[in-house]
């Protein structure tokens, strides 16, 4: 069978999940009461212990993780297959595009300067008072060109919004969740990791557990080499403050 499979960083929120399960099974909680043991000390030394535990589901995990490999490369190979191209005909080519955008950037820009400068000539010789027609000529065309830099200006914003809101659900379909992916493609997968959990319930963390309990509760447990969940530095009935002699007795005194 070899080494034991390392539990991968992806599988450590289950495996805490399913020690919380052992802890609040009714088992453990009598055990823990009889004890005296504290619950977040318990669920550190299991934390601590998944190595051990996850050696007793190892075959278990074997499976779902290989199950798994291939279940994300099979998806992957689905998705490489419907992926456009990314040169020759198709739709990711569009040259007229960036032309589009380009026109849509520049036309309300050129069109405002174009309206500030004509107004500013047309009232300009109005003022002076030459070239009337001239100046009703310039005034009328800057007009008109404020008026194509605002509706060329509202048409960009709304393509702008348009084009990121396509975007968006563009990308939201074409990522989906990795892990829903896996489960709804391969029912196996699901039921090997129940299995796994199952496995590491029942042969891994519960008998450690059960195990760990049993030696906080054995009477003498904390005699002599100290209860494994309580700090046994200021346990010792001997134990004395610095700069005391503690329970010592005073040496007699000489006739």
């Amino acid at each position: 069978m070899g080494r034991p499979s390392r539990l991968g960083d992806e599988d450590r929120s289950d495996y805490a999940s399913a020690l919380d399960e052992v802890i609040a099974s009714p088992e453990i909680r009598r055990l823990l009461e009889l004890s005296g043991t504290p619950v977040d000390r318990l669920r550190v030394r299991g934390l601590a212990a998944v190595a051990r535990t996850t050696a007793a589901a190892d075959a278990e995990y074997r499976r779902y993780t290989a199950l798994r490999l291939r279940a994300r490369g099979a998806q992957g190979g689905r998705r490489g297959d419907g992926a456009a191209p990314l040169s020759g005909p198709g739709d990711q080519e569009r040259p007229g595009a960036g032309v589009l955008a380009v026109l849509g950037v520049l036309t309300p820009v050129l069109a405002a300067v174009a309206a500030a400068t004509f107004l500013l000539l047309g009232y300009g010789l109005r003022l002076a008072g030459a070239l009337s027609a001239l100046a009703d000529t310039l005034v009328g065309v800057g007009w008109f060109s404020l008026v194509v830099a605002a509706v060329t200006a509202l048409v960009s914003v709304v393509a702008l919004y348009r084009t990121a809101a396509k975007q968006s659900a563009a990308d939201a379909v074409a990522v989906p969740d990795p892990s829903a992916a896996v489960a709804a493609d391969s029912p196996a997968l699901a039921q090997a990791r129940q299995l796994w959990l199952v496995a590491l319930r029942d042969r891994g963390i519960r008998p450690f557990l059960l195990q760990e309990l049993a030696e906080a509760a054995a009477p003498g447990a904390g005699d002599g080499r100290g209860s494994r969940f309580s700090s046994p530095a200021f346990a010792g009935p001997d134990y004395a403050r610095p700069g005391f002699e503690g329970s010592t007795p005073p040496a007699p005194r000489q006739p």
